[in-house]
């Protein structure tokens, strides 16, 4: 029998596994902090034979180098992958025996990087489980703009046909089980749901259900911004990582903390942002340990700029400075722990700003208060306050001079965020208000939601609330017994793999061609779904140049299929396809 072990990173959007049977183990793509691998094994008795990289990764630094020297492993790196230490190269079709009966063979798959390979778990010469890494992900696939701009469109072809290669050659009970795609920058697509096979893939993955053109000019379209640090993983990785230490930082009193802020330097508050706005230790920052606190301080911070944690407790500390050396800071300043009190010299040093929702941005009147969007361009382009001011988060430290004068509210999605970006501005000297809100609270509360390329709504009129609707609540009202019609725009082979019961099928690119809508919807309420959200958005802009009022299904089929809404699959043209 075999085993395989899920070691989650969810501050990364990761994952790592450590699989094998009764004597040894493999482990692929560890973290950085491999004494969770360690542990993991010490658990089952078994010893860590090989170590297992699927690539070069861009999104955090690998433990790999220092798991096998603490083991004795032998380190398993992709042949065409350029290192400077030594290893064992894997070419495709490599094959090593990690226990008795149980074995790992290597799969060229680049895409994610040129060098990509998945492997594959055989028990008795039967595929079991494939660590695919960056190539195939549970509904999406990783990124293939992270290597170098020049061939970003040369991956993303070859990211295709490596997907459809582990789709025709592996089993469809075979467990994928990739690297990223938990919430990770480096996949093109977030997990829809925990778990997944090559069939289930089959059905549903965009590099398997659509063609080679139409996928890579939807995946180069759809890809987000890419966080500053990971310019510095691919060469920290390559180099080879410095052991981790893991021991406490340095003691900073109150008047060390004050010194490091006059010399410029990061001085970071890891309690929750609730805290932080009551009372604070004026110009620190605030990045929550409970949030993605690696990824948005990597972010932000100035590589290599001294940072010093301060933090509630002794265990909040050591799990930030452990998210921290993943993504290559290494070694705090100093640190200091307890309440801001203790942080300051005087009580008067501290600061504090409000905190608000959307219902109380709605109350304020114009004037003098500048409302700031910090989130992405991708998200920003599904909806946004009339009259807000962007500046994505990431881009803020140095675009400050381009905020008015006046009182900032700033909000994000849902306020994590917003608390960051308050902060920042906060420490700046900035008046601020932190919107600890989700953003579906803007158009409930009366707000004017503007979406790009919609049609204009009437004055006065909240238009996200009308033109959005969740998955569960269109559910309800489409089908046989629901007043509305559900307008599915995805192309015909999605169709086919799996749909909506009752609903009708219309192409989105057939819809921009012209088309009439199907007899069936004529006078009916249309409510509008495609695989993500990105085309039914598209499709609802187009039926309101029409003047056709129709409503947006957010998240699209994957949050349909996440909901556990019923999924039936015909081929094109049957259940009322217009295609």
């Amino acid at each position: 029998m075999f085993f395989v072990e899920t070691i989650a990173v969810p501050g990364l959007g990761n994952r790592s596994y450590l699989a094998g049977g009764p004597q040894a183990a493999v482990a692929v793509d560890p973290p950085r902090d491999v004494d969770r691998v360690i542990a993991a094994a010490a658990r089952r008795g078994v010893r860590i034979a090989y170590v297992a990289e699927t690539h070069v990764h861009n999104d955090y630094v690998t433990g790999g180098l220092e798991l096998a020297r603490l083991t004795g492993a032998a380190y398993l790196v992709p042949a065409g992958a350029r290192v400077a230490y030594e290893r064992m190269p894997v070419s495709d079709g490599d094959r090593v025996a990690v226990d008795a009966g149980l074995e790992l063979r290597a799969m060229s798959t680049p895409g994610h990087t040129p060098h990509h390979t998945a492997y594959v778990l055989e028990e008795a010469g039967r595929a079991v489980s494939v660590f695919s890494g960056g190539s195939l992900l549970i509904g999406a696939v990783g990124r293939p703009d992270l290597v170098e701009p020049r061939l970003t469109g040369e991956l993303a072809r070859v990211q295709h046909a490596s997907v459809r290669r582990l789709a025709a050659e592996l089993p469809d009970e075979t467990a994928v089980l990739p690297t990223h795609g938990f919430g990770s920058f480096c996949s093109a697509g977030q997990a829809q749901g925990d778990a997944t096979t090559i069939g289930q893939e089959r059905m549903a993955n965009e590099a398997l259900v659509k063609d080679a053109d139409t996928f890579v000019a939807e995946l180069l379209a759809g890809l987000d911004d890419v966080p500053a640090y990971y310019t510095h993983m691919g060469p920290v990785n390559a180099a080879g990582p410095a052991p981790v230490d893991l021991t406490p930082p340095a003691v900073a009193d109150a008047e060390e903390i004050a010194a490091r802020l006059a010399a410029g330097e990061w001085v970071v508050d890891l309690r929750g942002r609730i805290a932080f706005a009551e009372g604070h230790v004026a110009g620190s920052v605030n990045f929550e340990a409970e949030g993605q606190v690696a990824t948005y301080l990597a972010w932000l911070v100035p590589w290599g700029k001294p940072v010093t944690l301060l933090a509630e407790s002794p265990d909040q500390l050591a799990a930030a400075q452990r998210e921290l050396v993943r993504v290559g800071v290494d070694r705090p300043a100093a640190a200091a722990t307890g309440s801001p009190a203790d942080w300051v010299r005087k009580a008067d040093d501290l600061w504090s700003f409000p905190r608000a929702t959307f219902a109380d941005l709605a109350g304020q009147a114009t004037g003098d208060v500048v409302v700031l969007d910090v989130r992405r361009a991708s998200e920003r382009a599904t909806g946004h306050i009339g009259g807000s001011l962007h500046i994505p988060l990431h881009d803020l430290r140095d675009r400050m001079d381009e905020i008015p004068a006046g009182a900032v509210w700033v909000h994000c999605a849902g306020g994590m965020r917003a608390a960051i970006a308050a902060s920042l501005l906060d420490a700046a000297g900035r008046d601020v208000i932190a919107v600890d809100d989700g953003f579906a609270g803007a158009g409930q509360a009366g707000l004017t939601v503007v979406v790009p390329g919609a049609a204009a709504p009437p004055a006065g009129r909240a238009e996200a609330s009308g033109r959005r609707i969740d998955p569960v609540q269109a559910a309800r009202r489409t089908g046989s017994t629901g007043d509305a019609v559900l307008l599915d725009v995805r192309g015909p082979e999605e169709w086919a793999a799996g749909h909506a019961p009752g609903a009708l099928h219309l192409p989105l690119d057939v819809l921009a061609a012209g088309s009439a809508l199907p007899e069936e919807a004529a006078g009916r309420p249309l409510l509008v779904i495609c695989r993500s959200g990105r085309r039914s958005h598209e499709a609802v802009a187009l039926l309101a140049s029409r003047g056709i009022e129709a409503v947006d299904v957010v998240g699209g089929m994957g949050a349909w299929t996440e909901a556990g809404l019923p999924v039936t699959a015909n081929g094109p043209g049957d259940d009322g396809s217009a295609a």
